[in-house]
């Protein structure tokens, strides 16, 4: 059947989608980027273009029905690459859904998922959470409920999509925050923003970045669950802008020895009825020693190419489902590989776990260590260059700021 892969979005995550197409079909997907990236702007596997204000839900609709009309007859698959774009077309779906092939949850889950307030009040009984408190911009600090948190507070915004609009010097994704009068400061700075949602304040909970982990599930359009994989974080990104963002991961590996919440996280997607690519963000709590789940982001990740090299192309999921309707059997992927977008000489320098680290390089011996973007059948010279400045890059950046 005669298809093309539409992708919304310019970033690492629309890249490697664009990565999927093409190894599986031979063909380029069409992009439609907002900004200039060199991800995708400096590659020869994909076809882009971009739209200024495409963040805006006019100009963002217009801009696919356009595009709809230059492909007759052809079967079009629809993916967002980020929030803003998933929200986007989840709330123009009565239109979309006419020209366009997708899959992702009702606009309930969505705002229950992308608006941190919500998914901490909804479903924060039937998670395990870190010790949360929601506070309202512009009203009066409950000093009770944070000195319930612990000595180091985290900070992040409720609402995303929001917060990114009011712009302000030092903003960040998340905030660590270890005296009261950083908090104070930091909760002003941001309400001075015009930023007048919610404010996620949490515990921070114990460990490094081996602490953390990463599970993406595909869930068809009929609801039922196709795949999970389960990995655990090595590194994350160090700057204020990019902390949360992981760099490094092994699937299959695991030094808690801990597999229920595997099922856990099945049987919670299936509850609320779930269906699309989630990915789920936890942290091992040495603590209690429990995953406390932090966010679940109802699409794929910018990592998580890796189900690609263990045999569950996204791209191809969504294909099979949506196009040729097919159903697949339930399968954990617990086969072992690395991703990795940083050198070797940032993991030997950065990752603290030594049991950790030896399983990272007895994968990189074993050839079983993968990058999203370095990609062979890219062969874009600019593009190579560039991939070699960035690692050069990676090296400082991390020494400049430790997470």
């Amino acid at each position: 059947m005669d298809f093309e892969v539409i992708i919304v979005g310019s970033d690492i995550n629309a890249y490697y989608m664009a990565r999927n197409t093409y190894e599986k079909y031979h063909k380029k997907a069409h992009l439609i980027g907002k900004t200039k990236m060199n991800f995708t702007d400096y590659s020869n596997i994909l076809e882009i273009e971009y739209t200024d204000n495409l963040w805006n839900n006019d100009v963002f609709l217009n801009k696919l029905l356009e595009v709809k009309d230059r492909y007759k007859n052809k079967k079009l698959l629809l993916i967002g690459t980020n929030d803003t774009y998933v929200r986007l077309i989840v709330q123009n779906k009565d239109i979309l859904s006419k020209y366009y092939l997708f899959n992702y949850p009702s606009i309930d889950i969505i705002n229950n998922l992308l608006k941190k307030e919500n998914f901490y009040t909804k479903y924060g009984d039937i998670l395990d959470v870190p010790k949360t408190y929601i506070y309202k911009c512009n009203t009066k600090l409950d000093m009770k409920k944070l000195k319930e948190l612990g000595e180091t507070i985290i900070i992040k915004p409720s609402d995303g999509i929001l917060y990114y609009e009011h712009k302000f010097s030092g903003q960040a994704k998340v905030y660590k925050l270890k005296t009261l009068e950083e908090v104070k400061e930091t909760i002003n700075k941001i309400e001075k923003s015009g930023y007048d949602g919610e404010l996620i304040l949490q515990e921070f909970v114990s460990g490094d970045d081996t602490n953390l982990f990463d599970s993406i599930l595909y869930v068809s359009s009929k609801g039922n669950v196709w795949v999970q994989s389960f990995a655990q974080i090595g590194l994350q990104e160090h700057s204020s802008t990019g902390v949360g963002n992981l760099t490094l991961l092994i699937n299959g590996f695991n030094t808690y020895k801990d597999n229920e919440i595997t099922k856990k996280l099945v049987e919670f997607l299936r509850e609320i009825k779930y269906t699309g690519i989630a990915e789920f963000d936890l942290k091992y709590d040495s603590k209690d020693k429990k995953f406390k789940i932090f966010e679940i982001n109802p699409r794929q990740a910018r990592s998580s190419y890796y189900l690609t090299y263990l045999g569950y192309n996204l791209v191809e999921c969504l294909v099979d489902d949506l196009i040729y309707n097919k159903d697949k059997n339930f399968k954990f992927l617990s086969d072992e590989v690395c991703l990795s977008f940083v050198p070797k000489s940032v993991i030997k320098k950065y990752v603290n776990n030594l049991e950790y680290k030896k399983e990272v390089f007895k994968l990189y011996k074993n050839k079983k260590v993968i990058n999203p973007l370095k990609c062979k059948i890219d062969k874009n010279i600019k593009r190579k260059l560039w991939l070699i400045l960035r690692d050069i890059n990676y090296n400082k950046k991390y020494k400049r700021n430790e997470w």
